[in-house]
C-alpha cells in the first residue's frame, strides 16, 4: 500500500510540474492544444495569468515532493495530506468553475493518492 500511495504522490507531483510548465512557459504554443475551450485571441492577454495559475501549480508539486522527503513519518504523511487536499479542492473547484474533465485530470489522481495514502498509514 505504502509503495503505491508514494507511486501515486509522485505521480500527482509530475503531473503539477507538467502543468506549471504548460502554463508558465507554453501558453501561446502547446497551451493552445491543450485549452482547447479558449478561443485562440485569449493566449496571448492572459499569459500572465496563466503563468500566475503555473506558479500555483509548482508550489503543489514542491509540496508533494517535500513530503516525500521528510525523514519522520507522521510529518510526511501530514504535509502529503495537506498537498493532496489542497489539490483535491483546487481540482474541485476547477471542475465547477472552468472545465469538468479538470475534476478526472487533477482531483481523482489526487483523491486515489489520499485515499492509498490513508490505507497505508
Amino acid at each position: 500500500m505504502t509503495l503505491i500511495a508514494h507511486l501515486l504522490i509522485g505521480l500527482v507531483a509530475v503531473e503539477h510540474l507538467y502543468i506549471l510548465w504548460l502554463e508558465m512557459f507554453a501558453w501561446t504554443t502547446r497551451g493552445r492544444k491543450t485549452f482547447r475551450s479558449l478561443a485562440p485571441e485569449l493566449f496571448e492577454p492572459t499569459k500572465a495569468l496563466a503563468a500566475n495559475q503555473g506558479l500555483y501549480n509548482g508550489f503543489l508539486a514542491a509540496g508533494l515532493i517535500w513530503s516525500r522527503l521528510i525523514s519522520d513519518p507522521v510529518w510526511s504523511t501530514n504535509v502529503a495530506y495537506f498537498f493532496l487536499s489542497c489539490v483535491i479542492v483546487a481540482g474541485i473547484y476547477g471542475a465547477l468553475t472552468a472545465q469538468r474533465s479538470i475534476f478526472f485530470v487533477q482531483a481523482l489522481p489526487a483523491i486515489l493518492a489520499l485515499i492509498f495514502t490513508l490505507l497505508a498509514n
